[in-house]
């Protein structure tokens, strides 16, 4: 087994605070923005940002799709949240840096064990090239509902 990395990045035209916000409330904005890849989205508890819990089927393929219970923290300089599923050793690491005044650098993290043997090789071969199209996806959609 190895480490599988998927990772992504996108200018956002909003202000820090703003987008940290907007990617800390799973009960409106990450619902919005989480696109046809993710299905029976639902909030168990909190809402807003660390101590969220949060439900979704991640379809990363047509035939793979992972059933999630994510548990949300924040990172310690409050400048991003950390989402770690239930599930698997799935962690996701959304942080959000000043770009200038009113724009934002979004960055995303996500790492699992992967599979062994030839699927792992294929998992860590396409698994993230999946991933960061998902990502950018959502980015481009945080962009175009924060502007």
């Amino acid at each position: 087994m190895g480490q599988v990395v998927a990772t992504a990045e996108r200018v956002v035209h909003a202000p820090a605070e703003r987008v940290h916000a907007a990617l800390a409330d799973y009960a409106g904005t990450r619902q919005r923005i989480a696109g046809p890849q993710f299905s029976e989205y639902r909030v168990e508890s909190g809402g807003q940002g660390a101590g969220t819990r949060v439900h979704w089927k991640l379809a990363a393929t047509e035939k793979r799709v992972r059933d999630q219970v994510i548990s949300v923290s924040e990172l310690p300089d409050a400048g991003g949240l950390v989402e770690s599923d239930a599930n698997s050793s799935m962690v996701t690491t959304w942080t959000v840096r000043p770009a200038g005044p009113d724009s934002s650098t979004v960055g995303v993290r996500t790492t699992w064990q992967g599979a062994g043997g030839i699927g792992g090789f294929f998992e860590r071969t396409f698994a993230p090239k999946g991933l960061r199209r998902l990502y950018d996806g959502m980015l481009e959609r945080l962009d175009a509902d924060l502007t």
